[in-house]
């Protein structure tokens, strides 16, 4: 188990190290000997070309003495050029170079027509008295009834020594360029992926995304780097995601322990002192309280369900707000007096009719909290928009308090007491609510308290579906 432990720590320290270096190791092996043999292809073309184009000089050089009539018996001898011979049409041997053979000619029959149509044919030098293998090219030349056939041989040993010690040299060099390259890029691969390393070592190092730790950010200002940055970025939203969800949590567990002690103040008062706290009293403030405990559960389960992007109507319907708004304004249980601004025609919007009430309730109950005499309802449209418009005479918000209200559990003033307000949920559902439905709301100053605008998406043509 030990040593397979090791095993797997070793495999994955190489990991992608490795893999890229292997990887690059095997392409750059597959140029190199794709290239060296072409090289050595291209070479041994060349050098044999070249031999061959030397013969045929040769050829024509000799051609020309037989055309001026200046050919003698013995044919002098030139650079790399083992035999010249000269055969008449009959086959024989009219001149050749010294020391070759005046009596053989070196091809006849299928072989000297071939050289003579321009090819070129290998012979063994051993015919001649030699060890090296013969290329051997041909040339005509004289008079038409006289018409003699040039043979020029040369040795291509020079030519094949030479590609063998091309190939030779291939052979020990592309291995070892090879295994140079690997070691290469086996450290280039690892300098280049420190920073990588880096990284995962400060990710495994974040246990917590409110530590205020973050990942090192290389000074490479490349990809690693901008990677490094988004994580941090990523971090960062994580980190105020969780505090933002640890003070909801803590505010939610202090808006439920205050009605459950008030509750439990109230039973064991009545428990203890029966004769001091009729029951009757005690159950209608223990059921207040229940109530208010009830209405502060169901905003939170509201808040959660549209956190979860699931609106309160799963299928959005057209609803009128002049009958949802008329219908709210009549409810009783208003502190103040609260009027319907105008009665025109129906004002038709795309949305949930438990949400469109839902909307128009927490205005007016926070506009009833904080009006000194007056609540004024309005529905009205504008462009492609449905609008209702809740207004009090209350003091108002100050224009750098208006973003901060819409927070959950915000409130303006800094006691808790129940008699304060109310949970500070109300603002907050109103705006998930109109944003879930492609609406926005928008607080106003209404000189003197505040004006709530509420818009949400007109629909035309559609039959409404009237408030409860």
């Amino acid at each position: 188990m030990a040593e397979r432990r090791s095993f797997l720590r070793v495999r994955r320290s190489v990991g992608v190290r490795g893999r890229l270096t292997v990887a690059a190791t095997a392409l750059v092996a597959l140029v190199l000997v794709a290239g060296a043999v072409v090289l050595t292809v291209a070479l041994q073309r060349a050098l044999v070309g070249t031999l061959d184009d030397s013969a045929r000089q040769r050829a024509q050089d000799v051609a020309a003495l037989i055309d001026s009539g200046n050919l003698p018996g013995t044919v002098p001898a030139a650079g790399g050029t083992v035999l010249v011979q000269v055969i008449d049409d009959r086959g024989r041997v009219r001149a050749a170079t010294p020391g070759g053979d005046a009596l053989v000619p070196l091809l006849s029959g299928r072989a000297l027509a071939d050289v003579r149509q321009g090819a070129v044919r290998t012979v063994p030098g051993s015919r001649i008295g030699v060890s090296d293998s013969l290329r051997v090219v041909a040339t005509t030349a004289g008079p038409p009834d006289d018409r003699r056939t040039v043979l020029v041989a040369v040795s291509g040993s020079e030519a094949e020594r030479s590609v063998h010690l091309v190939r030779l040299v291939l052979l020990i060099g592309v291995p070892v360029l090879v295994a140079g390259f690997a070691v290469a890029c086996w450290f280039l691969v690892g300098a280049a992926l420190q920073p990588v390393a880096a990284l995962r070592r400060g990710a495994g190092a974040i246990t917590e995304t409110g530590t205020g730790a973050r990942l090192p950010v290389p000074a490479t200002r490349d990809e690693v780097a901008r990677l490094a940055e988004t994580l941090n970025d990523m971090l960062d939203r994580l980190a105020a995601g969780g505090a933002r969800q640890r003070a909801f949590v803590a505010d939610a567990a202090h808006e439920l322990r205050s009605p459950l002690a008030s509750i439990r103040t109230q039973l064991e008062v009545a428990q203890a002192h029966p004769e001091v706290a009729p029951w009757s009293e005690t159950a209608d403030g223990v059921l207040a309280d229940v109530a208010r405990l009830s209405r502060l559960v169901d905003d939170l389960l509201l808040l959660a369900r549209l956190d979860d992007d699931r609106p309160v109507d799963r299928r959005p319907a057209a609803v009128d707000l002049q009958s949802v708004a008329a219908a709210a304004v009549a409810r009783p249980g208003r502190r103040v007096p609260v009027d319907l601004d105008g009665g025109g025609d129906e004002v038709v919007v795309r949305a949930g009719a438990d949400a469109v009430v839902r909307i128009l309730e927490n205005l007016l109950a926070n506009a009833d909290h904080h009006a000194a005499s007056q609540v004024t309802v309005a529905v009205g449209r504008a462009g492609g928009s449905g609008s209702v418009t809740v207004t009090d005479d209350g003091p108002g918000i100050p224009a750098a308090e208006r973003a901060r209200v819409f927070e959950r559990f915000a409130r303006l003033d800094q006691s808790r007491a129940q008699d304060s307000g109310g949970s500070g949920l109300g603002l907050a559902i109103v705006r998930q609510l109109a944003q879930a439905y492609g609406g926005t709301v928008e607080l106003l100053d209404a000189q003197p308290g505040l004006r709530a605008v509420v818009r949400l998406p007109l629909v035309t043509g559609t039959p409404s579906v009237p408030a409860v």
